[in-house]
């Protein structure tokens, strides 16, 4: 099914006429916000624009359409297929999984559990709705770095926000699993907490991640991690969005089982990524064989450097 197709079918039929042309935006839309009796505003390429009642995008917020309470409440529960009970676990850790891989953040009144623990979401004042985006091939000029005599090294991916190291960390996936010039393919194991990667929908991911990927959606890290170790035997682990000490302890307990190890981590410069205190383990212990740090050229991400453990430059500007 096209992009467009499955922007369309987030909306009820209903409303559909009004977002025909925020969907032909195609591959260059990026979030749609839908905020409670506030303007709806789309990004694309970066730039901030808004919807009029008569679904036309207009770069003037005085034109914008104003969204109601009852708009946005049946956006919500044609979303979850009309049922919210059935997505109280999802929407406890702030987001739901839409058909097509799109994720959606959810905010509004929390309700708790008596330990503090999140419960559920209800009142819900804003939706923001990412559009999943696949970029084939776009690991293809990296992917020759990453490896060492056919042996896949640890890769860390660095990246500020919004530079596409998710979108990388999929390509990647995809080609270690079908196999490349490098390499057969071989075994993945995927912790998607945040249904970001694989963008499954009832267990099924949407995005290519390569016919030899296991994904387990929705869960921590740390637990994922060692649920996959026990159960599908994965040669290669992923992970996005490295984080807390916990995410590096199981990820050693994965490097003395023999994978090879894939993750990302935010960051803005590889002098920053050498101050993040939780990753000094796996730095001073050159765990990983590959840095790939990405940075931004206009509306696009590139892979600005590839560094080796001892954080040699090894190529630039791929």
């Amino acid at each position: 099914m096209q992009l467009a197709e499955e922007v369309i079918r987030l909306f009820p039929e209903y409303l559909r006429f009004k977002w025909k042309d925020v969907a032909g935006m195609g591959e260059a839309l990026q979030e749609i916000r839908l905020r409670c009796e506030r303007p709806v505003m789309i990004y694309a390429r970066g730039e901030e624009w808004y919807l009029d009642r008569s679904g036309r995008l207009t770069r003037e917020i005085e034109r914008a359409q104003t969204l109601s309470r009852d708009e946005l409440s049946q956006i919500l529960k044609h979303i979850c297929r009309y049922s919210l009970y059935a997505y109280e676990d999802e929407m406890s850790r702030g987001y739901m999984s839409a058909d097509g891989g799109f994720r959606v953040g959810i905010a509004g009144e929390v309700i708790l559990n008596p330990d503090g623990s999140v419960k559920n979401v209800r009142y819900i004042s804003s939706l923001n709705i990412r559009i999943a985006h696949e970029a084939r091939g776009a690991a293809a000029p990296v992917l020759p770095w990453l490896y060492d005599g056919g042996r896949l090294e640890n890769v860390l991916i660095l990246s500020p926000p919004g530079c596409g190291k998710t979108t990388l960390l999929r390509d990647i996936i995809r080609m270690v699993s079908d196999g490349n010039e490098c390499a057969p393919g071989q075994t993945v194991g995927v912790v998607d907490e945040r249904s970001e990667i694989a963008g499954c929908f009832q267990g099924i991911p949407r995005n290519d991640v390569g016919k030899r990927t296991d994904v387990l959606d929705g869960c921590p890290k740390g637990e994922g991690m060692m649920m996959l170790l026990r159960s599908m035997a994965p040669k290669v682990m992923a992970v996005d969005e490295l984080g807390s000490r916990e995410d590096v302890a199981a990820l050693e307990q994965v490097l003395k089982c023999g994978c090879s190890v894939l993750a990302t981590v935010h960051g803005s410069s590889w002098e920053e990524l050498c101050r993040k205190r939780f990753l000094q383990p796996l730095l001073e212990g050159h765990v990983f064989g590959r840095f790939v740090v990405l940075g931004k050229r206009g509306d696009r991400f590139v892979v600005e450097q590839v560094r080796d453990p001892d954080g040699q430059i090894l190529a630039e500007g791929l």
